[in-house]
């Protein structure tokens, strides 16, 4: 049976595409799967697969810090040579036929450790404009897969897939999913979600404006591992985390979201009307890139992080707009999930 090694880390947002692939390939028993990542979240997410987990210590480019930040970046190509030796023997101890990528700065000395190894590679990059991981690693990959058709012409061996997204998360009915939380059929329910470890600026602009949000919509707050605060105010219900997230998405009649690539096609995939808040002080603006490129094709609303003071009129005005529901009941995009495990499948023939 063929073999694939999984990389990628340092946010869910690259790891939870993996998850989506991984879990089609274990469903088929189409090949052999492992993971290698850090100790980090990447590992969490990875915990509930049966799956062989090569853990390797990885070092992070420090951007910004002043002196005490340039100090540990220039430790970064001794710690590198080390990560790049660990990666090696977790690969030769699984010897994969192929290694798949999802990005962030783990990848990369297990994308060089490959190539070295002559195992052939890919990289999946999700966002509009590609992360310096997978930059620096383009050349050492077959393909450069992409989610937004754009970026895949800016690398020679780019080609357009789209997003890989987990199948649990159409599995969910509206009515199922209002039933868990005890909402009625016809009460407007705004979902808001702040990454995968919460928004502070998200969370406490919801706060500051609950009791004029929860006038007009109940208010499914997903506030992030320890961000839950004691409050009695009627139709606001809080959640740090919520593994069903398909659940989350189908009793949503809108959906107040960063604009991190995962998060964004998922809600768009789903059908949410939504109003993304971009990271305002992101490294490279991504998500800023990323939101304004749905806005422009009119399917969200894009609110500053600096506005966010105007969040209930913003959601207000965003419940009205029927125009914007029925842009995106029209529109479709690639499945992202089938066609690159397609890339994979043709890796692996014989």
């Amino acid at each position: 049976m063929k073999k694939i090694l999984f990389t990628g880390g340092g946010s869910a947002g690259h790891v939870i595409p993996n998850l989506a692939l991984i879990d089609e390939i274990l469903a088929t028993g189409e090949a052999d799967v492992c993971y290698m990542g850090t100790a980090g979240i990447e590992k969490s997410l990875l915990s509930t697969r049966k799956i062989p987990y090569y853990e390797i210590a990885c070092p992070k480019l420090i951007r910004g810090g002043g002196f005490a930040g340039l100090m540990k970046n220039v430790k970064i190509p001794f710690a590198f040579s080390r990560a790049v030796k660990e990666a090696e023997r977790g690969i030769k101890t699984f010897q994969p036929d192929l290694v798949f990528s999802k990005g962030g700065y783990v990848a990369l000395p297990v994308l060089h450790a490959a190539r070295r190894l002559r195992i052939p590679c890919l990289t999946h990059e999700s966002d509009f404009s590609a992360g310096l991981a997978n930059r620096l690693a383009a050349k050492k990959c077959h393909l450069v897969l992409t989610a937004f058709p754009e970026t895949a012409q800016r690398f020679k061996n780019g080609k357009y897939v789209g997003a890989p997204l987990r199948r649990s998360l159409f599995n969910a009915t509206r009515i199922e999913a209002r039933k868990q939380y005890k909402l009625s059929p016809d009460e407007k329910v705004l979902l808001v979600l702040g990454g995968g470890s919460g928004s502070q600026v998200i969370n406490d602009a919801i706060r500051a404006q609950i009791k004029d949000l929860t006038a007009f919509c109940t208010v499914l707050h997903i506030c992030g591992k320890g961000n839950r605060v004691e409050s009695n105010v009627k139709n606001y219900i809080q959640e740090e985390f919520i593994a069903d997230m398909g659940r989350a998405y189908a009793c949503a009649d809108l959906v107040l979201s960063r604009a991190g690539a995962g998060a964004l096609f998922e809600i768009i995939a789903m059908k949410k009307p939504a109003i993304f808040v971009p990271l305002a002080h992101s490294s490279r603006g991504d998500q800023i890139q990323n939101a304004e490129y749905f806005r422009k094709k009119g399917l969200c609303r894009v609110l500053a992080q600096e506005n966010l003071h105007r969040l209930s009129g913003a959601v207000k005005t965003a419940f009205a707009d029927k125009e914007l529901f029925i842009r995106l009941q029209e529109h479709t995009q690639a499945n992202g999930t089938e066609n690159t495990l397609a890339e994979i499948r043709r890796l692996l023939r014989p």
